[in-house]
C-alpha cells in the first residue's frame, strides 16, 4: 500500500508555473490536481493576478473556493465571487515611490491593478502589456491611473532589465511598498509587507491548514515568501535562478506538466 501524501494543500502560482506559455491549462495537470482532490489535498491558486483576471482560470479548473491574488493583497471567494481580504497601496505612495525610481533610470511606464472584483488593469501611455491575452484599458495619462483605489503597480523600462530595474526600485522606495518580480517584463510595487506568503497564510488559516501540510510551486523571486512559508517548494525548470536556489526540488517546465510530475509522484 503506497502511503499517503504528506501534503494537505497544493500551492501553486500560474504564469509560468500551471499555466502553459500560451495561458492554458493542460490536461495532464487538471488529472493530476483532480487526482490530489480526490485523496483530500487542497490547491490553492497564488498568483499575481488580481481577482477579475483569475475568474475565467478558476472556472477551468473547477474551483469554487478560494485564492490568493494580486501577489497576497487580495483572499478571493471564487464561489461567492467576493473578496474575503484585500489591501490596497496608497496612491500617494505609489506616486511617491515612482518619483523616486524615475530620478534613479529615467522615466518607467507604469500600469496599476484596482481593487476589487470587478477593478480595472489601467496602463498609461508607452505601457506594454506582458500579457496581451489579458485585457487593459489604456488611459491618457499617468494621473488618470490613481482614479480608484489600487492593489499594486506594474512597471516596465525601456532599457533595464527587470532584475536591474526590481534591484534600483528596492534601494530607493525603502518602505513605501514591497518590490516583486513575478515574471518577464513584469516588476511591481505593492503595500509595504504584502507578499504571496501572507495572502497564502490568511488563506490556508482560514482552511484550518499549515505551513508543514503545504507544498508550493513557483517560477519567479515573488515566489520566494510562499517557498519559506511553506514545509516543501518546487521550482520550475524555466524558474528564476534566485527560486531555483531555494527549491527543495527542480520539476520540469510549465511547458512540461511540471507540477503534475510532482503530484504524480506524491498522490499514486
Amino acid at each position: 500500500m503506497v502511503a499517503p501524501s504528506p501534503y494537505s494543500l497544493i500551492a501553486t502560482d500560474l504564469d509560468g508555473t500551471l499555466l502553459r506559455d500560451d495561458d492554458t491549462l493542460s490536461e495532464r495537470s487538471l488529472a493530476a490536481l483532480a487526482r490530489a482532490g480526490r485523496a483530500g489535498a487542497r490547491h490553492l491558486v497564488v498568483t499575481g493576478r488580481p481577482a477579475p483576471r483569475v475568474r475565467p482560470l478558476l472556472d477551468d479548473l473547477g474551483c469554487t473556493g478560494l485564492a490568493v491574488c494580486g501577489q497576497g493583497a487580495q483572499v478571493y471567494d471564487a464561489g461567492a465571487d467576493r473578496l474575503l481580504w484585500s489591501v490596497t497601496l496608497d496612491r500617494e505612495l505609489a506616486e511617491t515611490a515612482l518619483g523616486k525610481i524615475e530620478a534613479e533610470v529615467g522615466q518607467v511606464y507604469a500600469a496599476v491593478d484596482q481593487d476589487g472584483v470587478d477593478g480595472l488593469t489601467l496602463i498609461e501611455p508607452g505601457y506594454l502589456m506582458p500579457h496581451p491575452t489579458l485585457p487593459a484599458l489604456r488611459v491618457a495619462r499617468r494621473d488618470d491611473l490613481w482614479c480608484a483605489p489600487i492593489s499594486k503597480v506594474l512597471l516596465r523600462h525601456h532599457t533595464l532589465s527587470d532584475d536591474e530595474l526590481a534591484a534600483t526600485a528596492r534601494s530607493v522606495v525603502g518602505s513605501l511598498a514591497t518590490v516583486t518580480m513575478s515574471g518577464p517584463g513584469t516588476v511591481e510595487l505593492q503595500p509595504c509587507g504584502v507578499t504571496k506568503a501572507t495572502g497564502l497564510a490568511l488563506a490556508a488559516g482560514h482552511l484550518g491548514l499549515s505551513p508543514g501540510q503545504a507544498i508550493a510551486f513557483g517560477d519567479m523571486p515573488n515566489d520566494i515568501p510562499m517557498f519559506e512559508w511553506a514545509a516543501y517548494g518546487v521550482a520550475m525548470a524555466n524558474a528564476h535562478p534566485e527560486l531555483k536556489a531555494l527549491a527543495d526540488e527542480i520539476t520540469t517546465s510549465n511547458e512540461d506538466d511540471g507540477i503534475a510530475v510532482v503530484l504524480e509522484r506524491l498522490f499514486d
